[in-house]
């Protein structure tokens, strides 16, 4: 033990800094003499900077450090400052010092001088989740960071996470500054199955009315239980296009959940006739294929957000009660009860607008522009019936994205249409996640206000941190302001939390690409294809990362199967340039120009930049700026726009956009 300063340990609420060095054992039983000139120095650095913050340094062990701190800012610019010292380090080649710190806060006890007991082990237990260089946070402490953070720090929301030996879990927070990095593997639960990790796939209800066209409301009933659950404390859900991806199909309950990687299935059937609805629900767990809990409920239509609380806080209490073996807490039942009211938020007592909102759902879920057009005037006709349904105005808000978007509907008033009914949701729940992130989107993808965005973005993914759509957006937010790390460590999560998503696998890809790690981006891309092989974009994305490697004839190949005309051009123009062919690069370019000179100006300056072509690239980036073109919103890290970064006019347009660093 090494010898510490004899400075007042603080008490009451203390905020506790544990760190220490990752592969710490490897390193000195190889490298012995350079790990210990490196701890010295290691040392040194960590102390100035807890000093510099007031930090009391009670206990160290081996390369491990344990600060206390009478206040969480303190420890926070003590955790900053010490990480960028250490990053910025030339460490031996052979001993490079990757630390991980954790923070905690709550009650401090002492005893002979020394601290124990519950908000140490806590603390200890979020240090094991965390990588070498990466510093987390507890919700505790993250909620009294609420003054002036050092210079640049941001937190980004990891989700919930259980902690070894503890049953409660806990709201994690990664610290973030632009000299550190950012992209981290998944935390050290999130791909484990154990008890300390509630997993749940919730399958699409059988709907065993006479109606087909009933489809939807036993579609929307599992969908709306998976929305709930999601936002629950401690569980881990996977997304809808993954849990739907099994429907019809004849699986057994085992292979779906391996499929998935969960613990337990939540599966079931309706039947609805007139006003009068029978629901029967079942949880399975699946490493048995044994039933934890059933019931049959049979109701009016009225009382379907009663059966819906129910099934919900049935599921939660069968979860928690695993994950205790079995003895669950004296008040685990209004513990469940309390979790579901606090997310059961912006629905409507209204059983006819709730159908045709479900229907709404189901209709927009298809993207294709005729049923989102019959989706909106279904949401319209529910707002109609009850205008307070905020869930309604969040779900009208990104249809109205989704017409303007894909091109469906006139670009700004589409927009305006979506963000009225985006910030309507909000008004009537302030904290409702699906409205803060319809606002995110569209202040991302139109507006082009990324500090908007960002707040928007941020607020929805601490409401919702298990919400994939949500998830990848941000990840694609972070990629447009050019914080690659984050991006790549969210687009990995969307793909952790919708495994079978082409979408998330696709969006994985892009960021991958933007960020240049190609064989990542590759592999996913190709999972991406796998799991829908028409999904527009990822040939393109394929081909941009074959052209990134020098695969030129590859890079031709993938980008002749894109079915997206603008893109499929754009890379016939990049790859038979590429492959010193001007005549065949000039023909397709004239083609992109004929077809996409009203709607596809971004790609037309991809075009020209790839080409070495600077002037032309800047006249019709100025171009898609006056059509606000939403290719734009991701000009920063195109690899495609690289050869315009040394002109002078690069820096320009990117503080036109507010893409400034």
């Amino acid at each position: 033990m090494r010898e510490m300063p004899r400075t007042s340990p603080p008490t009451g609420a203390v905020t506790f800094l544990f760190t220490d060095v990752e592969g710490s054992s490897k390193l000195w039983e190889a490298h012995p003499e350079a790990m210990r000139a490196a701890l010295s120095r290691h040392d040194a650095l960590l102390r100035r900077s807890v000093e510099a913050n007031g930090g009391h340094v009670f206990k160290t062990g081996g390369d491990s450090f344990y600060v206390a701190f009478a206040s969480a800012s303190g420890a926070m610019a003590a955790a900053v400052e010490a990480q960028r010292a250490l990053h910025a380090e030339s460490w031996p080649e052979v001993a490079r010092i990757r630390v991980r710190m954790a923070l905690h806060t709550g009650a401090a006890e002492m005893r002979d001088g020394d601290y124990f007991g519950a908000t140490l082990n806590r603390t200890a237990r979020l240090l094991a989740l965390g990588h070498g260089g990466q510093s987390i946070l507890s919700k505790a402490t993250h909620d009294l960071c609420g003054g002036p953070l050092p210079a640049e720090t941001t937190f980004v929301s990891l989700g919930e996470h259980g902690l070894r030996d503890l049953s409660r879990r806990e709201t994690v927070f990664q610290v973030c500054h632009p000299d550190l990095p950012r992209a981290f593997p998944p935390l050290r639960t999130l791909t484990s199955l154990d008890e300390s990790l509630p997993s749940i796939a919730v399958l699409p209800f059988l709907n065993m009315s006479r109606d087909e066209e009933n489809e939807y409301f036993a579609d929307g009933l599992a969908e709306e239980l998976l929305n709930m659950l999601t936002k629950i404390p401690g569980l881990r859900v996977v997304s809808r296009t993954s849990a739907f991806y099994f429907k019809g199909k004849d699986i057994d309950t085992p292979t779906v959940a391996r499929r998935l990687n969960v613990a337990m299935i939540l599966e079931g059937s309706v039947r609805k006739s007139g006003m009068r609805v029978r629901i029967a629900a079942q949880l399975i767990r699946a490493d048995t294929d044994s039933h934890l809990w059933s019931e049959t409920y049979d109701r009016t239509l009225e009382d379907i957000f009663a059966v819906q609380d129910d099934i919900a806080q049935s599921v939660v209490n069968a979860l928690r009660a695993e994950l205790t073996r079995g003895r669950p807490e004296a008040t685990a039942g209004a513990r469940a009860t309390a979790d579901v009211a606090a997310v059961a938020k912006g629905r409507s007592k209204n059983a006819e607008a709730h159908q045709l909102y479900l229907q709404a759902q189901y209709l927009v879920e298809r993207h294709a522009p005729e049923d989102t057009a019959k989706g909106i005037e279904c949401y319209r006709n529910a707002l109609a019936l009850d205008e307070q349904y905020a869930l309604a105005w969040a779900g009208l808000a990104g249809a109205y994205s989704n017409q303007a978007g894909f091109g469906w509907a006139p670009l700004a008033a589409t927009f305006d249409c979506a963000r009225a009914a985006a910030q309507r949701s909000l008004d009537l729940v302030s904290d409702l996640a699906e409205g803060h992130a319809e606002l995110g989107w569209i202040r991302m993808t139109y507006d082009w206000d990324w500090a908007g965005a960002d707040t928007s973005y941020t607020r929805a993914l601490e409401l919702a941190p298990g919400n994939r759509a949500t998830v990848t957006a941000a990840s694609l937010l972070a990629d447009n302001l050019g914080r690659m790390d984050a991006a790549v460590t969210l687009a990995r999560r969307g793909v952790e939390l919708d495994p079978l998503n082409a979408v998330a696998q696709g969006n994985l890809g892009l960021r991958c690409l933007n960020a240049g790690l190609l064989e990542e981006a590759t592999a996913a891309l190709n999972r991406a294809l796998k799991l829908n092989p028409q999904c527009g974009l990822v040939h393109w994305a394929l081909g941009t990362a074959s052209l990134e490697r020098g695969l030129f004839e590859d890079a031709l190949s993938a980008f002749q199967r894109e079915g997206i005309v603008s893109l499929r051009l754009l890379g016939l123009v990049s790859a038979q340039h590429a492959l010193g062919r001007r005549s065949e690069s000039d023909e397709a370019l004239r083609k992109l120009l004929d077809k996409g000179a009203e709607d596809s100006a971004f790609q037309i300056a991809q075009a020209f930049a790839y080409r070495g072509e600077v002037d032309s690239a800047f006249a019709w980036l100025e171009r898609a700026y006056a059509q606000r073109d939403p290719g734009l919103s991701n000009m920063k890290m195109d690899p495609m726009l690289r050869k315009l970064h040394a002109d002078p006019r690069w820096q320009s347009f990117l503080d036109q956009m507010g893409l400034t660093d």
